[in-house]
């Protein structure tokens, strides 16, 4: 059986908290700036927890 390998792209988009969450930078923030209110670019700042229909496929792909 050869070895369960992390996914190196997924580890470095998601951070696991010491409880075990699982937080990624939100989405929205790459371009299009100009047209995104401040209101919308201050709100798209920060980390969020990945989703719940997402959680079961980021937790595999880190190997965990």
């Amino acid at each position: 059986m050869p070895k369960m390998k992390p996914h190196t792209g997924m580890g470095k988009r998601v951070k696991v908290t010491g409880r075990g969450k699982l937080l990624i930078q939100q989405a929205g923030l790459r371009h299009r700036l100009e047209v995104k209110s401040s209101r919308e670019t201050r709100r798209l700042t920060g980390t969020v927890e990945v989703s719940k229909a997402d959680r079961k496929r980021v937790t595999k792909l880190l190997g965990r």
